[in-house]
């Protein structure tokens, strides 16, 4: 099984993706490790990627992800923010969704404090890019990180 930890930039994608693998005793990856060069200058300059600059990346990851799902499974950080991004990348099957949900103001201020590719300034064209899931395990952000896994764990658990 490949789970999918998902949602906007800063709400602690590979945080909770890097512990729940440690858990679950699979690898990890991040999504961002797989974009092109020409992905990170875009968003590094403060400009938001579009479905265009997205498509290779994601067919790249749908593809690890078929091959992940012949091993032992792997926890994968990656926003997948539109259903149809989502598609792709479940299109082998073996995918489960972590949707990471939290207000604009929490996510704001957890960005403002750290150093990524990715600038405060764009969060609004993330949340305006945005389409919730509505099959996916859905955790509050707003609690510490071991309550965060052990929330989603009862949820995995629990299936």
């Amino acid at each position: 099984m490949v789970y999918v930890v998902m949602g906007v930039s800063g709400c602690g994608k590979s945080t909770i993706a890097e512990g729940l693998a440690t858990v679950l005793k699979v690898p990890y990856h991040d999504g961002d490790d797989f974009h092109p060069q020409a992905n990170i200058d875009k968003m590094s300059s403060g400009e938001a990627l579009n479905d265009d600059d997205r498509a290779p990346w994601l067919e790249l990851l749908a593809v690890n992800i078929q091959l992940w799902n012949r091993g032992d499974g792997v926890v994968l950080a990656c926003s997948a923010l539109k259903d149809k991004y989502r598609q792709i990348l479940s299109k082998f099957g073996g995918v489960t969704y972590v949707y990471l949900k939290g207000s604009r103001e929490l996510i704001l201020a957890r960005m403002q404090e750290r150093q990524h590719f990715m600038k405060p300034e764009m969060l609004d064209s993330q949340f305006e890019t945005l389409e919730e899931p509505t099959k996916a395990i859905e955790v509050d952000i707003s609690k510490s990180t071991e309550e965060i896994i052990g929330n989603i764990m009862e949820k995995i658990d629990a299936n």
